[in-house]
């Protein structure tokens, strides 16, 4: 089946217990523990789940279908993307070496350079879109590389394939974060990546009504280590958010299509704006990686960037725009613009933003399901 279908037929469409087409929600904090007790002569079988911080059938099923959509052995649900992204983390040790991409997510470059580095772990970001970095930041303690790729929130585009290469020449773990391409768009575990980590808030969810994170492995045996860090920490989610996630991906399909394609005409249109400075979005053919981006990708992707002449230009834009939220976070039916150096990036230091390219006149802007034409009006008044 294509993947749009398994979207729909995951294994978990129909409940086997009552016929029901859908998961259901079981919310309960413990299960009957009494055939663990049982003489064996009356059949009884053993019971999986045992406390729901270790697992739950709703839990279990949304776990299994990122599992099967990224072409992994094992998934695992979170509180929220950045307790994945810990989680995920968390199977190091202190005096591990990790190799990050310098682009990546604000809140993972935070927790990598504030908790984890009290932790003892070291880090060693990299400008990832020259594999070449990765290879020369290699050392005899280094354990992992971690990619995000298109990055967040210039749209940089890393070369999977290169740097996965080159991870594995040294036995090093990979973890790609995939929360903008979504398995719809990118599977990097084809490429070779070991662990590949999403905010399921995000796309997954697809309605800004959830809080929610994944964590899918390649392989079993690493698949293990995860579990012990999910089942230790116990960051893990309600069944309730479980069930709008689940319910999300169902569509995930017919939304990253439409919004997709209101992008590509944003980016388009906004790039003739004579207030617009500069536009990012894989899906314009001059974007630095395309060809790279499009060898590793089925889609352009549902975000892209902006940048104004002028701060002023760009506080005037989000003040007053009225289709698109002033908010973090992306992904969502209704269109979000973000000021990253306030919000999402606003813990990383203002002269290594800068450096990065991220600027006071940058907006970072998730259509929704919005016309794209009520879109652009709104957009150019708010410019205007």
């Amino acid at each position: 089946m294509k993947l749009g279908t398994r979207l729909i037929h995951s294994g978990h469409d129909t409940d086997p217990s009552s016929g029901a087409l859908g998961v259901p929600l079981i919310q309960t904090s413990t299960f009957d523990q009494s055939a663990y007790f049982a003489d064996p002569a009356d059949g009884r079988e053993a019971p999986r789940y045992d406390y729901a911080r270790s697992g739950n059938p709703t839990r279990n099923a949304l776990e299994e279908i990122i599992a099967g959509l990224e072409g992994g052995k094992c998934g695992y649900a979170f509180g929220s993307g950045i307790a994945a992204v810990s989680s995920a983390l968390g199977i190091f040790s202190a005096g591990d070496h990790i190799i990050a991409a310098e682009d990546i997510y604000g809140g993972a470059y935070r927790i990598l350079n504030t908790f984890f580095r009290r932790w003892g772990l070291e880090l060693t970001a990299v400008d990832a879109s020259d594999p070449e970095q990765i290879r020369r930041s290699i050392k005899s303690n280094t354990k992992a590389v971690y990619l995000e790729t298109p990055s967040n929130p210039l749209l940089k585009i890393t070369d999977l394939k290169a740097c996965i290469t080159i991870a594995k020449e040294a036995g090093l773990l990979v973890l790609v974060d995939n929360t903008f391409m979504t398995p719809y768009f990118q599977r990097p575990i084809e490429l070779g990546a070991d662990i590949v980590l999403h905010s399921a808030t995000k796309f997954l969810g697809g309605h800004s009504d959830v809080i929610s994170g994944l964590a899918v492995t390649a392989a079993k045996e690493l698949g293990k280590r995860v579990y012990a860090v999910q089942n230790g920490f116990g960051a893990v989610p309600g069944p309730w958010d479980v069930w709008l996630v689940i319910r999300g991906i169902k569509t995930l399909k017919v939304r990253l299509e439409t919004q997709q394609a209101t992008a590509r005409f944003l980016s388009r249109r906004l790039r003739e704006h004579p207030k617009v400075e500069a536009v990012y979005y894989p899906g314009l053919e001059d974007h630095p990686g395309k060809a790279v981006h499009d060898g590793q990708s089925s889609g352009a992707g549902a975000v892209f960037s902006f940048k104004t002449r002028t701060v002023e230009q760009a506080l005037g834009f989000l003040g007053r725009t009225k289709l698109a939220a002033a908010a973090v976070s992306l992904g969502g039916v209704e269109t979000i613009a973000s000021y990253p150096v306030r919000m999402s990036h606003a813990s990383i230091p203002k002269p290594e933003r800068e450096r990065l390219g991220i600027t006071d006149t940058l907006i970072r802007i998730s259509p929704g399901l919005e016309d794209p034409e009520d879109l652009l009006e709104d957009f150019e008044q708010a410019l205007a």
